[in-house]
């Protein structure tokens, strides 16, 4: 239902950008994305802190994109927040030693420490991945493809991604584990 939920702003924007423009888009996003929050809140008690600053993140990009009148500040954000994600992941193992989808799974799955690095540094590798690939289509494709792209693509990639995740971590999994399956 959370996925669901966090799904539907950006089908708002798509959809508007798609049938008005950015302008009408930029703010549909921004008001989809205020009532998403609202609703995770009433629903489940609380707003966790990716969502709140994912949401303080769009709803800035998305007031500058309104303002303004032009895509860049979202084509911006979404860089912006695939460097942040990256960064993150890569600081909490080197710096850290302990790597941040351990501290966020570590507690549902219980693995070696070499795989929760290479799970890590995968996933950094993807968030990299993505902000590349990002700036490329936002700096050398058309608007409306950059918008097909975000609704539709990053979407996409990350099912590829959260399913090779399962594929690779299945077989550490505890073999009780894999007959209650």
């Amino acid at each position: 239902m959370k996925q669901i939920l966090e799904f539907i702003p950006l089908l708002v924007f798509f959809t508007v950008y798609k049938l008005v423009g950015i302008r009408e888009a930029a703010i549909a996003l921004i008001i989809a994305t205020i009532i998403q929050l609202v609703v995770l809140k009433l629903k489940y008690g609380k707003i966790e802190k990716q969502q709140l600053i994912m949401g303080s993140a769009v709803v800035f990009f998305g007031a500058l994109s309104a303002y303004f009148n032009e895509l860049e500040f979202l084509k911006w954000k979404v860089t912006i927040v695939y460097a942040l994600f990256a960064l993150t992941l890569i600081i909490s193992q080197v710096i850290f030693k302990k790597p941040l989808i351990q501290q966020l799974l570590g507690k549902e799955i219980q693995l070696p420490d070499t795989v929760w690095n290479k799970l890590n540094l995968g996933w950094a590798g993807f968030f990299l991945f993505c902000m590349i690939l990002n700036i490329i289509i936002s700096q050398y494709f058309s608007d409306d493809l950059w918008v097909d792209f975000k609704t539709f693509g990053i979407i996409g990639l990350s099912l590829v991604a959260t399913v090779a995740t399962g594929t690779y971590i299945y077989r550490y999994l505890p073999q009780t584990d894999k007959k209650q399956e």
